[in-house]
């Protein structure tokens, strides 16, 4: 009979980013040396407890190199073997600096004593596993900045049969609530700066909290509420929202969101309340999507 324990064979799961920048014609990537393993890598770490893999990466890169950063296409999860015979998993994106990327300030500690800006080139062979140098190759034919639009289903909300009112006033559960204060890292991690929902209450209140942290303005919108939602209005509006490459989310319900992913010319992948699916996309063409949950 085994004596390994449950939580010794689950993996270990971190995240990290592969920051890019241009300069002088050059495309440039910031890395890290650890002196506890004397390596040189990409700024990465373990999830806290109920930790979103995305809000993670935008943390340890923070705490790692000082920068602030937005997330850009995800990448290739890397997958082996750490001591004691453990899996790790380690979700990537490419990510880019929000408010500026010099790193000559930073202050050497136990975990990080270096953070440098370097050519790729020079990267590659700076970095010290192979299986770095293959998520940087992945990185750097993903260089090209695209445009985010998350597609979100609302909040858990009361059961229609326990509603005797309007429906467009049917209010988020608790549970609800949490979902939509989860949110609000996890959309900063993309740095979301354009809110669009259905005019109905429980949509609206999906994105508050997110509003409330960062200043912004939902916009209510009757052409995605059920009740009003039509195949071309609908097609209309997540076209407009594509052509104008903001980074944008779209808060919708069950019956309305197979319209928005098929004006995405993306198969629906039925949400549950609180899912969303986050569309990369340049020049119209979608590159990249990612699933993500809130519990």
């Amino acid at each position: 009979m085994s004596s390994t324990s449950p939580a010794a064979e689950r993996p270990v799961v971190a995240a990290g980013a592969v920051v890019l920048r241009r300069r002088g014609g050059l495309l440039e990537v910031l890395l890290v040396h650890r002196p506890k393993y004397d390596d040189w890598s990409f700024p990465k770490g373990k999830l806290d407890r109920g930790e979103h893999a995305a809000v993670a990466a935008v943390r340890e890169v923070g705490e790692e190199t000082g920068l602030a950063v937005r997330l850009g296409r995800p990448l290739d999860d890397q997958l082996y073997v750490v001591q004691g015979g453990r899996t790790k998993v380690v979700h990537y994106w490419v990510a880019r600096a929000l408010d500026g990327d010099d790193v000559s300030a930073y202050v050497a500690n136990r975990e990080v004593d270096q953070v440098v800006w370097l050519p790729a080139e020079v990267a590659e062979e700076r970095l010290t596993y192979e299986r770095d140098r293959a998520t940087l190759a992945q990185a750097a034919k993903r260089r090209r900045r695209t445009s985010t639009l998350i597609v979100l289903r609302h909040g858990r909300a009361r059961a229609r049969s326990r509603w005797r009112a309007d429906d467009r006033f049917r209010p988020l559960l608790k549970i609800g609530e949490h979902q939509a204060d989860r949110l609000v890292p996890l959309l900063a991690a993309y740095d979301v700066t354009r809110l669009v929902s259905s005019s109905s209450t429980r949509c609206v209140t999906t994105l508050v909290p997110y509003a409330d942290a960062t200043g912004r303005r939902v916009v209510a919108d009757d052409g995605l509420s059920e009740e009003q939602a039509t195949d071309a209005g609908v097609a209309s509006r997540i076209r407009h929202l594509v052509e104008a490459a903001r980074r944008t989310v779209v808060c919708s319900h069950r019956p309305v969101l197979p319209k928005v992913f098929d004006a995405l010319g993306l198969e629906d992948p039925r949400l549950e309340p609180g899912e969303m699916v986050v569309v990369h996309h340049r020049n119209g063409k979608v590159l990249a999507t990612e699933r993500h949950a809130l519990r």
